[in-house]
């Protein structure tokens, strides 16, 4: 969902500071911010090392199907 937020100047300049500290984009430091604010986990985002493929299917799986995965993992392991 898109929003308008009218922020001051020097908040604004502090996010993309910090945003950039970090090497994620404003929408992830927002995003992580207020999560934290109302009491939700956050929705990690990371990066993959791609490596290519000579298959023509591509599978696609979503940040809460990887940590379902992890978390079943963990399950099974007893950790």
């Amino acid at each position: 969902m898109r929003t308008t937020v009218d922020l001051p100047d020097e908040l604004m300049r502090a996010a993309k500071a910090r945003a950039a500290e970090r090497g994620e984009s404003l929408k992830d430091l927002f995003q992580r911010a207020l999560s934290q604010e109302i009491g939700q986990r956050p929705r990690k985002r990371g990066s993959l090392p791609i490596v290519p493929s000579t298959r023509a299917e591509k599978v696609s799986f979503t940040n809460e199907d990887i940590d379902d995965i992890v978390a079943e993992e963990f399950e099974r392991r007893g950790a």
